[in-house]
C-alpha cells in the first residue's frame, strides 16, 4: 500500500529529513521525504504493519531538537514508481502552519570540533550543525531552506556542499553551515568606526577585555555589551555610560563548575544552565569575591549563563574570567541587532566585534529561575521563542494581538494555533516601536498573514493600542476588539495550563487600565472610563469575568512618577491615615521630601490632581520598601520587590491583621502595623505572609480553582510561600506571568468572542 504522512511541529532545521531517510532505509521502505509549509511530508510504500512500526519509531527516535505536534497518515493512489527512499526538494501547500525552530546553543559535537586542531573548523566562531546554531534569528521566510535565510549570501565551498548534500552527514541541510573559506567572518571596529587589523581578532578582543575595555559583541539575536565581570573600575564605567545605577547585570561564565563557585545550583538549575537553550538563570549568590560587587549590588541573587555560541565560547576559553554580557540597548528598549543600531551606542562601548551574517529577527537572552523545582520565565526569548499554543477550536478569521506596552510581545492566530513572538521590550521610544512593528511584519511575511481582526489593550495611551487604531483607520473593514488587561493575564495562565472551566483568577501587577463599574454601569476614572487596576480577583472563564475583590484604591501621587518613586506611594497611604498631621511626622518617607513638596503633594492628593486611583498590588511592594527605608527612588522596574526578597525570613510565620469588607481589601491597616514594627526582617516577612493570607482568605469564599497571574507572581519569595500554602494554585509554569503574556491572553479572549 502507499501512504501519505504529514508531520507537524518543530520538524524543520532539526535534522528531521535525514532522520526519516535513515529510518526508512533501515526498514527497507520505498518513497521520499520533503519539507512542506506545514512541516514534513512523507510518501512511503509499505504494509499496514510496517507503516505502523515506522510511525512508532519516528516518535521514539525523533531528533533531539524536534517537537512532534501531530502525525496524520492516509492511504493514497499514486502512479510514481520508487526504487529506493530519497529526500526531495521542499513542497509548498496553500496553507502555512509551520513552527519556526528556535535558536540553539552550540552542541557538544561542534564544541569538540572547535577544539580539535586537526579539524578544518578548528576555532571557527560560527561552527554549527543540524543540532545547533541560529534558526529563528536568520529566517526570512518559510519553508526553512538556506535561500530563505540570511545565509543565502554565503555560497558554500565544495567541502561544505558535500556535507550539506549528504543525507548521512551531521550537516545535511544544516542551513547555517559554513567554514573559514565560505562562511561569515569577524571584523573589529573602534568607537570611531575604524577597522582594527589583527592576525587573530578573538585574541585581540580578549586582550581588550582584560585591559578594562567595553566591547560590543554581535551574537545570535543581537549585540551584548561585554566587559570583565571582576573589574570594579570597568563595572563602574559601564554603569555610568549605560546610565544603569544598580540594576543587576547578567554574567556569562565558561563552565558549570565556575558557576557553582559563585552561586548555589540545584539539579534543575544545572539542567537549565547546561541545556541547548543556554538561558540566563537567576541563582542565589554564595559569599564569594569572584565577581565585582557592582554586578548585582544589594540583592541576594545573580543571573548567570553559559556561552550560547562558539564565538562566546572561544572568548571565554581564552579570557579565563567571567564577563558581563548585557543587552546592548537603552534600558527597556529592544536589543540592538543591526550595525546602524549598535553605532548609535558608540558612547557606551570602546570597540565592537562585528560579523557579516545579518540578524533578520532580533531575539534577546531568555531569563528564568527555579522555585520548588518549577521553572518560571521572566523573559521568553532566545532558545524558547517563538512560542506556539493551541486554541480549543479553529478560528475562521486571522487575528493579530498587539499585547501591552511594557515587556511587549505580539501574537497571531492561524486556524487553532497562536504564534507568540519573542520578548520585544517596552514601547517607550521610537526604536522600540519600530522593533514592535518589525516583529509584526516578520509574522505577516513568514506566514503570509493579513489580519482580519486586531486585538489590543483598553489603555488609550499604550503605543500598542494607538497602533491598533491606526490599523483600523487604514483598513476600516478590520474588526477591532479591546480586552481588559488583567483578564488577559488570567486567560494566559489558564491557556498555558489548558483550563477551560470557571476559576477564581488573581491578577496582581503594577498597573493596567481598569474596567470599573458601579451598579453595572461604567464608572469614570482618571483615564476616562476606568481607574488603574493591579490587585484583582475575578470569577471568570474564557468567555467573561466578574471582579469580586480588589485592594482598596489609593492615589498615585504624580501619576507615572509614583511608579519610579516608592516614597510617593507610601506618602499617599500616610495622607490616607493622618491627613495634614503628616507634616508633623518624622520618618523615612517624609524626610525624603522637602517641606514645600509635601504640601504640594497633599493638595494634589486632596484634589486628585495628576493622582489617579489605583488598586495595584505591585505598588504595595513599593509602599512597604519606602516605609522601611529600603528604597525611596527606584533605578529600575521591580527594584523594590527584588530588594524586599533579601529581607524575608522563612522561619517567621506570622502575618499582619487585615480586613476585607464586601470584597475590598484595606491595606491601610497593614501600613499602620508596619510603621510600629522596628525590625525590617519581621516587617517584610509578615508583609509577604499577609499577601498570601489575603489570597487564601478570598479563595475560601469560592469553590473554584485558583489561577495566579501578573508580574507580581514573578517574585520568588511570594511564589515560594504560595506553593507551600496553596499547592494546588495554578501558576504560569514554564511561561511568563508578566505583560509578555498579554498578547496570548488576548488571543484566548478573542477566540471565545468571535
Amino acid at each position: 500500500m502507499r501512504f501519505e504522512i504529514e508531520i507537524r511541529g518543530v520538524v524543520q532545521g532539526v535534522g528531521f529529513r535525514p532522520f526519516i531517510y535513515k529510518l526508512a532505509s533501515s526498514m527497507q521502505l520505498l518513497g521520499f521525504v520533503s519539507n512542506s509549509d506545514f512541516g514534513v511530508y512523507i510518501t512511503v510504500e509499505s504494509s499496514k504493519n510496517s507503516v505502523g512500526e515506522f510511525i512508532k519509531q519516528i516518535r521514539i527516535q525523533k531528533p533531539q531538537l524536534s517537537e512532534i505536534e501531530s502525525i496524520r497518515v492516509s492511504t493514497i493512489k499514486d502512479n510514481e514508481i520508487f526504487s529506493d527512499f530519497s529526500i526531495k526538494e521542499s513542497r509548498c501547500s496553500s496553507k502555512l502552519s509551520l513552527m519556526i525552530p528556535s535558536d540553539i546553543a552550540i552542541c557538544q559535537e561542534c564544541r569538540e570540533e572547535l577544539e580539535d586542531r586537526s579539524n578544518r573548523r578548528y576555532q571557527y566562531p560560527f561552527i554549527s550543525c543540524v543540532n545547533c546554531g541560529p534558526r529563528f534569528s536568520i529566517i526570512k521566510n518559510l519553508p526553512y531552506d538556506r535561500d530563505k535565510t540570511s545565509m543565502e549570501r554565503f555560497p558554500m565551498c565544495k567541502k561544505c556542499e558535500q556535507e550539506y548534500t549528504n543525507p548521512k552527514d551531521r550537516r545535511y541541510h544544516a542551513q547555517p553551515i559554513g567554514c573559514f573559506e565560505c562562511g561569515p567572518k569577524l571584523s573589529l571596529l573602534d568607537s570611531q568606526f575604524k577597522e582594527i587589523e589583527s592576525e587573530n581578532i578573538i585574541d585581540k578582543v580578549v586582550t581588550l577585555i582584560k585591559s578594562g575595555k567595553i566591547v560590543a559583541i554581535k551574537g545570535v539575536g543581537g549585540y551584548h555589551l561585554v566587559c570583565d565581570a571582576t573589574n570594579d573600575e570597568t563595572m563602574k564605567l559601564l554603569r555610568e555610560r549605560k546610565q544603569r545605577a544598580s540594576k543587576p547585570f547578567a554574567v556569562m561564565i565558561k563552565s558549570i563548575n565556575t558557576i557553582k563557585e559563585i552561586a548555589e545550583v540545584n539539579a534543575k538549575e544545572q539542567e537549565l544552565l547546561t541545556s541547548n537553550k543556554k538561558p540566563i538563570v537567576l541563582l542565589k549568590k554564595k559569599k564569594s569575591n569572584y565577581l565585582s560587587n557592582l554586578v548585582a549590588p544589594d540583592v541576594n541573587q545573580v543571573g548567570l549563563f553559559l556561552p550560547p555560541t562558539p564565538l562566546h565560547y572561544l572568548i571565554l576559553q581564552k579570557l579565563k574570567t567571567p564577563i558581563v554580557a548585557t543587552s546592548a540597548n537603552i534600558s527597556g528598549e529592544p536589543i540592538s541587532s543591526t550595525n546602524e543600531e549598535i553605532l548609535k551606542l558608540s558612547h557606551i562601548w570602546d570597540y565592537v566585534l562585528e560579523n557579516d551574517r545579518d540578524i533578520v529577527n532580533s531575539c534577546d537572552d531568555s531569563v528564568l529561575f527555579v522555585e520548588n523545582d518549577t521553572t518560571f520565565l521572566l523573559r521568553n526569548a532566545r532558545g524558547y521563542a517563538p512560542v506556539y499554543f493551541k486554541l480549543l477550536k479553529p478560528l475562521k478569521k486571522k487575528v493579530l494581538c498587539l499585547g501591552a506596552n511594557q515587556k511587549s510581545t505580539v501574537a497571531i492566530t492561524i486556524d487553532d494555533r497562536v504564534i507568540l513572538s519573542p520578548y520585544i521590550g517596552d514601547l517607550d521610544g521610537l526604536s522600540s516601536i519600530e522593533h514592535f512593528k518589525s516583529h509584526i511584519d516578520t509574522l505577516k511575511r513568514v506566514y503570509n498573514f493579513e489580519p482580519e481582526v486586531v486585538v489590543c489593550d483598553k489603555h488609550p495611551n499604550y503605543e500598542s493600542t494607538k497602533f491598533a487604531f491606526e490599523l483600523k483607520e487604514q483598513k476600516p473593514d478590520l474588526e477591532l476588539i479591546q480586552v481588559q488587561h488583567h483578564y488577559a493575564h488570567v486567560l494566559a495562565t489558564m491557556g498555558v495550563n489548558d483550563i477551560d472551566s470557571k476559576v477564581l483568577g488573581v491578577s496582581f501587577d503594577g498597573t493596567g487600565y481598569g474596567d470599573d463599574k458601579v451598579n453595572g454601569e461604567a464608572r469614570e476614572g482618571a483615564l476616562g472610563y476606568g481607574n488603574i487596576w493591579g490587585g484583582e480577583f475575578f470569577v471568570c472563564d474564557r468567555k467573561s469575568y466578574e471582579r469580586v475583590a480588589n485592594f482598596k484604591e489609593f492615589r498615585l501621587l504624580g501619576g507615572k512618577m509614583a511608579i519610579k518613586e516608592p516614597r510617593r506611594v507610601a506618602l499617599s497611604f500616610l495622607f490616607n491615615l493622618y491627613g495634614e498631621e503628616v507634616f508633623e511626622l518624622k520618618n523615612s518617607v517624609t524626610d525624603s521630601f522637602l517641606e514645600y513638596e509635601l504640601k504640594t503633594l497633599y493638595i494634589a492628593w486632596q484634589k486628585g490632581l495628576n493622582s489617579p486611583l489605583t488598586s495595584s498590588c505591585g505598588r504595595l511592594f513599593d509602599c512597604v520598601a519606602s516605609l522601611l527605608d529600603i528604597v525611596q527612588i527606584c533605578s529600575y522596574e521591580g527594584e523594590s520587590g527584588l530588594l524586599l526578597e533579601s529581607f524575608y525570613d522563612e522561619t517567621i510565620d506570622d502575618s499582619f491583621n487585615f480586613s476585607i469588607d464586601n470584597g475590598v481589601i484595606d491595606f491601610n491597616e497593614v501600613v499602620l502595623q508596619i510603621m510600629k514594627e522596628k525590625s525590617k526582617t519581621i516587617a517584610v516577612s509578615k508583609f509577604f505572609n499577609s499577601i498570601i493570607e489575603i489570597i487564601y482568605k478570598v479563595s475560601k469564599e469560592y469553590d473554584l480553582p485558583v489561577v495566579l497571574s501578573g508580574g507580581v507572581f514573578q517574585n520568588r519569595v511570594l511564589l515560594r510561600i504560595i506553593m507551600k500554602k496553596m499547592p494546588n494554585a495554578i501558576l504560569a509554569k514554564e511561561f511568563v506571568s508578566n505583560d509578555s503574556a498579554i498578547a496570548y491572553g488576548q488571543a484566548i479572549a478573542v477566540a471565545n468572542s468571535l
